[in-house]
């Protein structure tokens, strides 16, 4: 979606929007567009929309008002993004190709009104390269949003969070991908095409290199496939500091279980099994683009999970890169093993000030929290305050779950140092512990098991059905926070 901004006398295009807290329709509102609001019960409440027609002769303009509820502080920026997104859902496909949001008079500030530019942009985002029969009233026409009348200092706020939205985009599209499109080598390739000239630098292990540093959990995984696993390394040094801080993604690309095969209702959804490498790819690139003045690094382990006659078996006991051994109880069990590795090698790479992952990991974390919270877990309270803070600012919602040696013991072998699964029971938070082993010399750590979030089977607020590119948000938002001062 294109933003461009003109002044308030500036021509327009026929459709005009305009953002209105409740009961606060514009003081210029026509009496009988007022009277017809009402009727229509539009009172302004957060996402709800009307339109009206008004024209002379053969011409006519559509109006919209789009509100954004009471206005109060604490939760202003998403209903603000709400209502820019309600009006971005109404009329994607409506045959209008611009669509002018008025803010002239409106009080709001430059914030704000990137906010609602947030919210009709993220709301926008379609992947229709293999929808070759839409019919025309399917396809998306709304191309450009006019901002009109906007407070000084909302074109430097827009290309602030624009940056974040190309880096929601990037993470959609990466996780929208089939998995015949997107694995280990072309997900390395797409973040190199869509990263250039951001000045991110990259580094990528294959698996020779990988099989030199002994990481034998993360090549265990890969073994199955044909396709050629990878480790990537992107690198934003805006601040030069002595320690980066990293964000390390799990990147299955396809995961059928392997010998522990999945079932095959819903398995063409595993294609989204690389949400957590998605979303740092994501982030990175949104940290570059605003030039966030924070040294970050992250890491993606991108494998496919196949169940060939090469596959892993369980039973099978492989070497980490740290040394520790591991019993394959579950092949199903995969992200831990291509995780547990990355995070030894960024660790022992960079010695990172602070380490937070990302991973589809259990489905016991849907059944805990549905599609509502990303379960977090972590070695070190205030980096879970700070990112539980930056989730509920952010929008990307999360929720604090225990580690204690107590689940722990659950993951004891009795022929190896640890199985890769614990019983039935705490499921989550036993994957949880299982990485913690491999955290080193206490760094602080935090696990974000995005399981329920990297995938919506219906719209939400700031998204259609599909990729959501939950992840990015809280990263970036974590990263203002506490990395930029």
């Amino acid at each position: 979606m294109n933003v461009i901004f003109r002044a308030a006398d500036a021509s327009r295009p026929r459709l005009v929007a305009r953002v209105v807290a409740q009961g606060a329709l514009p003081e210029a509102t026509p009496a009988a567009v007022a009277e017809a609001a009402k009727a229509a019960r539009f009172s302004g409440k957060t996402g709800q929309v009307f339109e009206t027609f008004s024209g002379e002769g053969d011409a006519f303009v559509r109006t919209a008002y789009a509100g954004f509820g009471e206005g109060k502080s604490d939760g202003r920026g998403a209903a603000l993004e709400k209502a820019g997104a309600a009006l971005t859902a109404k009329y994607l496909t409506s045959g209008e190709t611009a669509m002018a949001i008025d803010f002239t008079g409106s009080g709001l500030s430059a914030q704000d009104v990137a906010a609602v530019l947030l919210g009709a942009t993220l709301r926008g985002w379609r992947h229709d390269v293999y929808r070759t029969k839409l019919k025309d009233e399917q396809k998306p026409s709304l191309a450009e949003i006019v901002a009109v009348g906007v407070p000084e200092g909302t074109e430097a706020a827009w290309t602030d969070a624009s940056a974040v939205a190309a880096g929601v985009a990037l993470t959609r599209e990466l996780v929208t991908e089939p998995a015949n499109v997107i694995y280990p080598e072309s997900f390395v390739a797409r973040c190199k095409e869509r990263m250039e000239g951001t000045g991110i630098e990259f580094v990528v292990l294959d698996r020779a290199a990988m099989a030199d540093l002994g990481m034998g959990a993360l090549l265990g995984v890969s073994q199955g496939s044909v396709r050629e696993p990878r480790l990537l390394a992107m690198r934003w040094n805006g601040a030069n500091v002595s320690k980066p801080t990293a964000f390390v993604g799990k990147g299955v690309t396809f995961d059928t279980g392997g010998i522990s095969l999945k079932p095959p209702a819903g398995m063409e959804d595993m294609k989204w099994d690389m949400g957590g490498a998605g979303a740092v790819a994501g982030a990175m690139l949104a940290l570059a683009k605003r030039k966030a003045r924070a040294d970050v690094i992250g890491v993606c382990g991108l494998v496919e999970n196949m169940p060939d006659g090469n596959a892993q078996r369980p039973g099978d006991v492989v070497t980490s890169m740290s040394g520790q051994t591991i019993e394959v109880i579950n092949t199903d069990a995969e992200g831990r093993l291509v995780l547990c590795d990355a995070l030894c090698w960024v660790q022992k790479e960079y010695k990172p000030a602070q380490i937070v992952d990302l991973a589809t990991l259990t489905g016991a974390m849907i059944v805990a929290l549905g599609h509502e919270h990303a379960g977090l877990m972590s070695n070190n309270d205030d980096l879970a305050e700070k990112l539980l803070s930056a989730g509920k600012a952010s929008g990307d919602k999360l929720w604090r779950f225990p580690l204690s040696p107590a689940y722990d013991k659950l993951l004891d072998s009795p022929i190896a140092d640890m199985k890769n699964v614990g019983p039935r029971f705490a499921g989550s938070i036993t994957a949880g512990q299982f990485l913690q082993r491999f955290i080193e010399n206490d760094t602080p750590w935090a696990h974000l098991d995005i399981a329920g979030m990297a995938w919506s089977d219906k719209p939400g607020a700031t998204w259609d059905k599909g990729a959501t590119g939950f992840g990015v948000r809280v990263l970036d938002q974590f990263v203002r926070d506490n990395l930029e001062g």
